[in-house]
């Protein structure tokens, strides 16, 4: 199967219960090839210890997550998050990677102006996408699923994702396309074609919808395979747009990460051969 792999990324938090040692060995056993990282555990494990890890390795690191969140409206908040993003670029460069995946932000406590939240990220993009640049990373907005919008993204949809990203030079700003988050969109297939030709497809991301979905929401992704999802048709929109990238599976399910690491590896691997490839 190692070979049918070789565009295959593993998100590390769908298999977050795997230390990061524990993910690179299962990675080496399974022959996959690439982790998506989150900062929270690169950073307890160490940034350079785990840059040194994944580099002995010989893996290769397709994103980091996450940064965004630029919505605040008090100019201290604002500040307090750029700085944070900054230092986003700066720990995906040294990991080795050239994504830096953004979760823009929902509406500060007491507002109802999305137009106004959507500026607000416009304004931190114009600082971030230089400073990204310089540091031989670029930025992928991600839309979420309109369920978040009030309180983790007002990007909801590609369309939204890409005005905003086209602000911005394709080598600095780009976008995220998530299965999860933009397949019950019918204008979607237009919109990979659009950011495909502006050389903007960041990264592509997999998880499956299944309902009903758990209390709380965000745990809801389901494995590949269990869903509505068709995930070779979403293969194929993003590489008629020019795709060649990485793949990468990004599951939050209870329901996995109850499960041993390894196996739940193993079984997303199997997954992606029999539903993606």
């Amino acid at each position: 199967m190692t070979g049918s792999l070789s565009r295959f990324s593993i998100n590390q938090m769908t298999v977050k219960q795997l230390s990061m040692p524990e993910l690179v060995d299962a990675c080496l056993e399974l022959g996959v090839p690439g982790v998506g990282l989150w900062r929270e555990p690169v950073r307890t494990y160490g940034l350079e210890a785990t840059a040194k890890l994944i580099r002995d390795a010989g893996l290769t690191v397709t994103t980091l997550c996450r940064g965004g969140f630029f919505t605040a409206i008090d100019p201290a908040e604002r500040t307090k998050a750029l700085d944070d993003n900054r230092r986003a670029v700066e720990e995906a460069a040294t990991l080795g990677t050239e994504v830096l995946v953004l979760v823009s932000g929902g509406l500060p406590a007491g507002s109802k102006d999305l137009h106004g939240a959507r500026e607000r990220i416009a304004d931190a993009l114009a600082e971030l996408g230089p400073y990204a640049e310089q540091h031989g990373v670029r930025l992928a907005i991600e839309p979420l699923h309109p369920m978040y919008a009030s309180d983790r993204c007002v990007v909801s949809t590609l369309t939204q994702a890409l005005d905003l990203a086209e602000r911005f030079p394709a080598h600095q700003v780009g976008v995220t396309v998530d299965t999860y988050h933009i397949w019950w969109d019918d204008r979607a297939p237009a919109q990979i074609a659009r950011a495909g030709a502006g050389g903007r497809i960041h990264t592509f991301q997999l998880a499956d919808w299944t309902t009903p979905l758990p209390e709380g929401v965000l745990n809801g992704r389901g494995q590949i395979g269990d869903g509505a999802i068709d995930m070779r048709e979403w293969k194929a929109y993003v590489e008629a747009a020019g795709y060649t990238g990485a793949i990468e599976v990004e599951l939050f399910n209870d329901g996995l990460w109850a499960r041993g690491g390894r196996e739940v590896l193993a079984e997303t691997a199997e997954r992606f051969v029999q539903h993606v490839l």
